[in-house]
């Protein structure tokens, strides 16, 4: 009978498709490396219809579903692309294998493989706002079991509302495989901005959206910068003392420490400009630490055509955010565009209040696969969580939560070409912090439990091109502002959708990535919430369509060009419904040509975002808006060294 090999085997235990080493700079291209439209990043490039901060309508970032290589990570501050390699969005069938599925999807990333022999690349980078800067990676071999990696950027980052940055970041990862079947992945990272000046946010007076800003133009007080540092540091370790059996531990830290931290919001602001004031609020110093770390042990069972693949997990957490202590001062009246002279005042902070969650998982899962008939996963879990905040002068108020969370899929093959699947998932989830404008802003939201159902259909259309198509039903807490303008649950949110993915080769030279979502969802107010509540919730639109396409030209050798088009509909912008972003589409059209320089691998990228010029605002919360940005060119050269 047949016997599922080892490779097959290994991907099945780690759940997660490790590169062979580090990519080369000049390869990348998300278009070609994408397995799916859901959502996928590397180096310099993101495309899809999903991101860390959005999918099927909700963040799998806040809601604490990041993973590095399958392990549970909690990220106070984002890894770097020093050494994360990449990032894929996973939901429905493409999470099919991964235990614990998360209701509102899992952000995956895979971090750099140092390589086996010496090498560098070297990345310069540009576009049409002023920004500029340099990236150097590479990899220094120790022995024949060991490898470092290293990493340092620095860059001079200009914004579309006419702000700016000077950052730099250092990176080291080290590889070490000290005996068959043994990996060990150290990394440090450390990220310093300076000078961040604080974009401006627009609170409109009435029901309407704010006028457009003038292009590339800051009009807020220079003195309002940001400064801070974000720090990654930890292990990944791997060990499998026989073909049946794989040990792995996480263990990381994630550092964001706010040195100086400023609101710009400009309040009443009429439809000519005007606004009725200029509210700077500034923060003290704050530090967000988070441990984390997962230790995960499986063991599989070969059974003629049949796998079963079993996990024990141990998932830890302990998160500690400051928030709270902020003065203001109020500019007066202002126009939009008009710069502020006023100097700046001596801000007297008040005491900090403190947001401690401690959390541990532990769970059971299995996997199990038969050969040419289908798949079934499930897992449960029991979370112990306990969350302490901390006001000044006031008892410490304590949460505690020991919820039964579970997961189950199946999954049957059709055909050798066509696969059905189904699934559930309940989870505990996090809820991200206060927007800007609330009396409570920047301050932790509850956890909340979340219940996810999907299916779909998966169709090998040919060797090369695959179509994922599916619908889902999730229901989570809905926020929004109360009587106080304090930032609460008010209702409920049931997002109830469909969506479909299609990647491959269409031809030798053509590839394609086109995914869509289309939302029905809808809101179900608490009945003690008050005001006006709308049926559909802040910032989700009903539908999305995104299509890229890469294609390697043949009248240029290296020559590829490439397009990228995404369309949506109006979207609500206020918790009534009385206001919406107007529909939008967007066309990014670009190319790169790969060639030889002192014969070194070279890739020269550019890219014309959004040609349509099309500037519409983005929603930073329920009625405030930031400017996006117009019409822009971006490009840079990367060489392998």
């Amino acid at each position: 009978m047949a016997r599922f090999g080892w490779m097959s085997l290994a991907l099945l235990c780690t759940s997660v498709a490790f590169p062979a080493d580090a990519q080369d700079r000049t390869e990348d291209n998300a278009v070609t490396q994408a397995e799916d439209a859901f959502g996928f990043s590397t180096g310099r490039e993101s495309i899809g219809i999903y991101s860390a901060g959005n999918a099927r309508g909700f963040s799998p970032s806040a809601a604490g579903n990041v993973r590095i290589e399958g392990l549970y990570f909690d990220p106070a501050f984002g890894l770097p692309s020093i050494i994360n390699d990449s990032t894929s969005i996973k939901v429905g069938l493409s999470a099919q294998g991964y235990p614990f599925a998360a209701p509102s999807g899992i952000v995956d990333q895979i971090l750099v493989r140092p390589q086996a022999k010496p090498g560098a690349s070297i990345l310069i980078n540009g576009d049409g706002f002023g920004s500029y800067g340099v990236e150097i990676d590479g990899s220094l071999p120790i022995n024949k079991q060991m490898s470092l990696g290293y990493g340092v950027t620095a860059n001079r980052v200009a914004f579309p509302d006419g702000t700016d940055n000077f950052n730099h970041g250092q990176g080291l990862i080290l590889r070490w495989r000290p005996a068959p079947g043994v990996e060990i992945l150290p990394f440090w990272t450390l990220n310093n901005d300076y000078n961040d000046e604080a974009g401006p946010f627009y609170v409109p007076a009435g029901k309407f959206l704010p006028p457009t800003p003038p292009r590339h133009q800051f009009d807020g007080p220079q003195w309002a910068d940001f400064r801070y540092t974000g720090t990654n540091s930890g292990v990944l370790a791997s060990y499998a003392p026989a073909k049946d059996w794989l040990l792995r531990v996480g263990a990381f830290r994630s550092v964001f420490d706010t040195k100086t931290g400023y609101t710009n919001l400009l309040l009443g602001v009429q439809p000519d400009g005007a606004a009725s004031s200029r509210l700077v609020i500034a923060d003290p110093r704050n530090k967000n630490v988070s441990l984390s770390g997962e230790a995960r042990l499986t063991h599989s069972i070969i059974d003629g055509p049949r796998l079963h693949v079993f996990h024990l997990s141990i998932r830890e957490r302990d998160a500690r955010r400051e928030f709270d202590g902020s003065d203001e001062i109020d500019l007066g009246p202002t126009r939009i565009g008009t710069p502020v002279t006023a100097p700046k005042p001596n801000f007297v902070f008040g005491p900090l209040s403190r947001n401690r969650v401690d959390q541990t998982t532990i769970g059971l899962a299995y996997d199990g696969r038969w050969k040419d008939v289908g798949e079934i996963s499930f897992g449960v879990s029991r979370a112990n969580y306990r969350k302490t905040t901390t006001f000044p002068g006031l008892a410490p108020i304590v949460s505690r939560s020991t919820p039964w969370l579970y997961n189950g899929t199946a999954a049957i093959y059709v055909s050798k070409a066509i696969t059905i699947y189904a699934g559930y998932a309940r989870g505990l989830e996090e809820s991200g912090v206060a927007p800007p404008n609330a009396a409570n802003r920047n301050q932790p939201l509850d956890a909340v439990l979340t219940a996810q159902k999907d299916a779909g259909i998966r169709w090998n259309v040919t060797g090369n091109v695959k179509l994922i198509a599916g619908v889902f039903d999730l229901s989570k807490p809905y926020f929004g502002f109360d009587a106080a303008s304090a930032y609460r649950q008010i209702g409920t949110t049931r997002s109830r959708g469909a969506e479909f993915s299609v990647s491959g080769n269409l031809t030798k030279r053509l590839n394609v990535v086109a995914g869509g979502f289309f939302l029905q969802p809808r809101v179900t107010r608490d009945p003690t919430a008050l005001g006006n509540i709308g049926p559909r919730p802040v910032g989700l639109p009903g539908h999305l369509l995104n299509v890229n396409v890469n294609w390697r030209t043949p009248f240029v050798d290296g020559l590829s060009l490439d397009a990228a088009l995404s369309e949506r509909p109006s979207v609500p912008s206020t918790t009534d419904n009385l206001v919406s972003l107007p529909p939008r589409a967007n066309l990014n059209l670009g190319g790169r040509y790969r060639f030889k320089l002192a014969n070194k691998n070279a890739t020269l990228r550019l890219q014309v975002s959004n040609v349509f010029d099309n500037r519409a605002f983005n929603i930073a919360g329920p009625g405030v808006y930031g400017a996006n940005a117009g019409r822009f060119l971006t490009g840079y050269l990367a060489i392998d060294v």
